[in-house]
């Protein structure tokens, strides 16, 4: 029997004598969400590409072309890419309302998925200067800081880094903290409750510590959303950096304009 061969996708492309056959990356890219589509990506658990060579042997181009095409999805969040495994069709965004105040795993679960959490720190370390300044802190002071990885349907998504102030929760590194919730922490452990979030948002790239637990490969587009959050008194009591993938959520605010 002999072996099934992948057969070139007829495109409309530049046949002149001595140039490689391709066509632009935006045709390229109508092509690879065609072949997103006939994939049939379940919405939920990865769903890998082929490998690059096979796309360029399929679509007849070049890497260059292809690369470009690809970029321009992954941009869009059409798909994303893993060190090392290759591109994969990115499952549905995740809704992520900045005033509900919900905890990651209900949020998650309230949108009928399945989260996880992955702790990979828990310890006492000295404020930076900009944690110092959220927790108003002089520099170096004790801070308990606690690094976790948050999945969704068991992709790797978001990656945060919690500082709290030690006398507002002594013991609490001692909780099993992949799978307490904070904020059902506080509540419950200490009679601590959030009422004031103040965000700041903004655009950056994985590297390091971040890229390396989420396996994004270095220079991938992050969503980074900071919290600085007060408990009943108006006492700040922690701040979070949370880094995600910013093909993962999409964010929500509603607002009542003042009147005049």
């Amino acid at each position: 029997m002999s072996a099934s061969r992948t057969q070139p996708i007829a495109l409309e492309c530049d046949n002149t004598p001595g140039t490689v056959s391709t066509m632009p990356w935006h045709r390229l890219r109508d092509a690879l969400l065609a072949l997103i589509d006939s994939l049939g990506n379940n919405g939920k658990r990865p769903c890998r590409l082929p490998a690059e060579r096979e796309m360029i042997a399929r679509f007849s181009t070049t890497r260059i072309t292809l690369r470009d095409a690809l970029a321009q999805l992954e941009g869009e969040g059409r798909i994303y890419r893993e060190s090392r495994r290759g591109w994969f069709i990115a499952p549905p965004r995740l809704h992520y309302d900045l005033l509900a105040g919900l905890a990651f795993h209900d949020m998650v679960e309230s949108q009928q998925r399945q989260a996880s959490t992955l702790l990979l720190s828990a310890s006492t370390v000295p404020a930076s200067p900009h944690v110092a300044r959220r927790l108003w802190l002089s520099e170096g002071s004790a801070v308990q800081r606690i690094v976790r990885v948050r999945a969704i349907d068991g992709r790797r998504v978001l990656y945060v880094e919690h500082h709290l102030r030690p006398d507002c929760f002594p013991g609490i590194l001692d909780f099993d903290l992949a799978q307490h919730s904070l904020t059902a922490l506080y509540r419950h452990e200490y009679a601590i409750r959030i009422a004031r979030v103040d965000y700041e948002l903004g655009s950056t790239v994985f590297g390091g510590p971040a890229g390396e637990a989420l396996h994004a490969t270095p220079g991938t587009a992050a969503q980074r959303i900071t919290r600085i959050n007060r408990d009943q008194n108006g006492r700040v009591v922690d701040c979070d950096d949370e880094y995600w993938r910013h093909d993962a959520i999409e964010l929500a605010l509603s607002a009542v304009p003042r009147a005049g």
